[in-house]
């Protein structure tokens, strides 16, 4: 990580939180499963100086990564929060210290890391892009698009996002759903920048399938196979033209140091809540850079919250790629933040007010929230 002035320590009061229901513009479908209603965990830290807000990214069964909803809420309730209460007064680089003994929860970590940081550069009058060290005001803005009933109608859903005015579009693949349905897309739209993201649907058995993707120039296609397959990406890609990216499968700078070792990925998805927090994430960013491997920002269907994070986190100088950061209405129609993200000539601002430079819309936050609880000193 470069050398940056650390931000300020904080008191810690106490954190609440809360689990969301968030109802998503139309149903996500991936090679794991399908949402319809985004649940999520929204952090709050209490300090003496003023409340900092953090986002757990999990989900609410454990299919995209080990971790979800429940899991994360009895972990942080029982062990990481009385923990950072336990510290008292700390700076945010000192999180993931006082968190290392718990072992994995990586997402967890990564969003009381964020309600900290959020709180302590709040009390500096500090933007959180300014601390993480970015270099635009602005980031292009790709879209994720799910897996749709048949080619057609992924045709006109990719359709709508490119007349809203996305830079890049990404399909979801799966076995069955793979060939016919990039072509269909490179067919109806041309040079459009394109990739695939396989979620680990397949194996190195599919080489030829995957091989058959080669013909559409892919930027890349994201995750082919399962999280712990380092050896096999690195197989799959000397059998590739597409290059490939990997994203479940980075969830440290010790996993990305690993697989760029073993020549597994030339492209690297950094998901902050996937990797412990965005200090970490910035670390990999650094690794990549110095390395001159492209990375960009993926999402996890954040709220205002994560989003304005992410936004901070793309306009580092290392994120030559367009990544996920979408407008807040490509999946809800109501945020929880007062001036959710928008997409203006295919791109997001990076918000510049102090610490995450958004604020809450309470009576949001009450509609969603489902579940509810404080823990205190």
């Amino acid at each position: 990580m470069p050398t940056r002035e650390p931000a300020a320590s904080v008191t810690l009061d106490g954190f609440e939180l809360r689990v969301l229901h968030i109802p998503l513009v139309s149903p996500f479908t991936t090679s794991f499963g399908t949402e319809a209603v985004r649940e999520v965990i929204v952090v709050r830290a209490h300090t003496p100086d003023g409340d900092g807000w953090g986002e757990i990214v999990t989900q609410s069964a454990p299919l995209y990564s080990s971790e979800y909803t429940q899991g994360a809420w009895d972990v942080a309730r029982r062990y990481l929060i009385p923990a950072l209460l336990d510290a008292h007064t700390l700076a945010p680089e000192q999180v993931a210290g006082v968190l290392a003994p718990f072992v994995g929860h990586r997402m967890t970590k990564a969003g009381l890391e964020l309600a900290v940081l959020d709180a302590a550069l709040r009390s500096q009058g500090r933007p959180l892009g300014g601390y993480l060290g970015a270099v635009r005001d602005r980031v292009p803005s790709g879209v994720s698009v799910g897996i749709q009933a048949d080619p057609s109608a992924l045709v006109d859903a990719v359709g709508g996002y490119l007349d809203e005015g996305y830079v890049r579009i990404k399909i979801k693949i799966k076995p069955g759903r793979d060939v016919a349905d990039t072509a269909a897309v490179r067919e109806a739209f041309g040079t459009i920048p394109l990739q695939v993201d396989a979620n680990s649907a397949y194996t190195l058995a599919d080489a030829d399938t995957l091989a058959e993707l080669d013909r559409f120039d892919l930027l890349l296609i994201e995750q082919p196979l399962q999280e712990d397959d380092l050896v096999d990406h690195a197989a799959l890609a000397g059998m590739l033209c597409t290059p490939v990216c990997l994203d479940e499968s980075i969830t440290s700078l010790k996993a990305a140091t690993d697989a760029l070792a073993l020549g597994a990925t030339s492209v690297i998805n950094i998901k902050a809540g996937r990797v412990g927090g965005y200090l970490e994430a910035v670390r990999i960013h650094d690794l990549c850079r110095d390395a001159g491997i492209p990375v960009w920002c993926g999402g996890m269907l954040e709220t205002g919250i994560g989003r304005a994070a992410n936004a901070a986190l793309a306009a580092l100088p290392g994120f030559t790629l367009p990544g996920d950061v979408s407008a807040s209405d490509r999946f809800y129609h109501r945020d929880i933040v007062t001036e959710p993200a928008v997409l203006e000539d295919g791109h997001v601002r990076v918000p510049t007010g102090p610490g995450l430079g958004v604020e809450i819309d309470p009576l949001a936050l009450e509609e969603f929230t489902v579940a509810r609880e404080t823990v205190r000193r």
